[in-house]
């Protein structure tokens, strides 16, 4: 069986995005309006109920091993998302965070990361503090519109329905990697037979 032909990554973003983008060794992601759409469902017993899109998923993995590492800042705690999150193989998450600014500091800190290599992502007010530090902010189409004014990038997706992703990506181009992981993908573990 002969092996399948290279594809040519179809994405692209405009180069002064990319410009913008590049030299970033962190990006951190909200939940709720970002990784979720923004709604929460609460079962009769009190339980939450989240979806989160498949492809936000496949993304964040894919940062990861791209050299990008993925941070999870969320005002909420739930179950549902500590298991996406355990799911997904993020390390760094901080959960019912009334103060985004004041617990990625140290968490940065410890990553030795300065605020020059790190992308944000969020949707609401909360997040304005890590958007307006970050070298480059990015907002779901459906962000607040404050956040969307100070953002860099506003994604075509919704939050919860790829648009992490497409921060993800537009994250992976810029760092020249994005070709090669889609490279990686058209093999199997067998070798590609």
């Amino acid at each position: 069986m002969a092996a399948p032909a290279p594809l040519r990554p179809v994405l692209g973003f405009a180069p002064e995005l990319l410009l913008r983008a590049q030299g970033l060794r962190a990006a951190i992601f909200d939940v709720d309006g970002v990784l979720t759409d923004g709604r929460i469902y609460i079962g009769e017993h009190g339980e939450t109920v989240k979806a989160f899109s498949t492809l936000d998923g496949h993304g964040l993995k894919l940062l990861a091993r791209g050299g990008i590492v993925p941070i999870v800042v969320t005002g909420r705690d739930s179950p549902a998302v500590r298991r996406r999150v355990a799911d997904l193989g993020i390390a760094h998450a901080v959960y019912g965070a009334a103060d985004k600014l004041a617990v990625t500091q140290p968490l940065l800190d410890a990553l030795g990361i300065g605020w020059h290599e790190v992308a944000a992502m969020g949707d609401d007010w909360p997040d304005l503090p890590l958007l307006l530090r970050a070298a480059f902010a990015c907002a779901p189409a459906n962000a607040h519109p404050e956040v969307r004014a100070v953002a860099a990038h506003v994604t075509a997706a919704r939050g919860g329905h790829g648009a992490a992703r497409e921060c993800c990506d537009l994250l992976l181009v810029a760092a020249g990697r994005y070709a090669d992981l889609l490279a990686g993908h058209l093999t199997t573990l067998d070798g590609g037979h």
